[in-house]
């Protein structure tokens, strides 16, 4: 099976994503390491290969092809993504991209905006950290998400969608994951998350400890 050449980081919450289910489901693929630390994405050479010049990306012959969720699915068509982790029967599928479709716009966006201000953007110098008033509203819009994961999808299942792991589980939490290094600690609120999230990592190891090292590290 022809290999096709992965864009990522692995400081990109879906960048991990799509690269511990490449791992898990033993996807043959080039890895192409573009470091958003020095502003890689930015340069004139990546924008030849993903004109949005963001990660992750692929190259599969004349295709490039950005956003994990599209990325994901032509895979799945091309049989090149694990069946296990994105089902091809009709109902188990829809239930996943359900989430995939929610995240965009509640737990990924809340998780990211913390992340971002709380740590990013004034580890780079790039902002101020934000007042008390600031920081109590960001992770308000955050908890929104995370109360609807601690009591809608993980209301009467161990997992996300289905009784076992799925690609949504891996996004789901590499989204929560990011927020370590905030110093945010979702188990002191949100006990089945923090079960999840164990059970996510259990799952998925080795390649989501390798995925997670830099977070484990500085947020240690």
């Amino acid at each position: 099976m022809a290999k096709f050449k992965y864009y990522f980081d692995l400081m990109s919450q879906p960048s991990r994503a799509l690269w511990i289910a490449f791992k898990m489901g033993k996807t043959p693929f080039e890895e192409c390491s573009v470091a958003l630390r020095k502003r890689e994405q930015l340069s004139e050479e990546y924008k030849k290969i993903n004109r949005f010049q963001k990660v992750p990306c692929i190259v599969d012959g004349d295709l490039h092809l950005s956003e994990s969720v599209a990325i994901l699915r032509y895979l799945s068509d091309k049989g090149q993504f694990s069946e296990t982790l994105y089902p091809k029967e009709l109902k188990a599928r829809a239930k996943v991209d359900e989430f995939l479709e929610w995240q965009h716009l509640s737990v990924r966006l809340g998780c990211a905006m913390y992340f971002m201000r709380l740590w990013l953007l004034p580890m780079n110098g790039l902002a101020k950290m934000p007042s008390e008033e600031q920081i109590l509203k960001l992770q308000k819009e955050m908890e929104n998400s995370l109360d609807i994961i601690e009591n809608i999808w993980l209301d009467k299942s161990e997992f996300l969608t289905a009784k076992k792991l799925t690609i949504a589980d891996i996004f789901g939490a590499s989204e929560i994951e990011q927020t370590r290094l905030t110093k945010y600690d979702v188990s002191r609120k949100y006990p089945k998350i923090a079960e999840w999230l164990e059970k996510v990592r259990k799952e998925s190891n080795p390649y989501y400890d390798e995925a997670h090292k830099f977070i484990y590290k500085k947020s240690a």
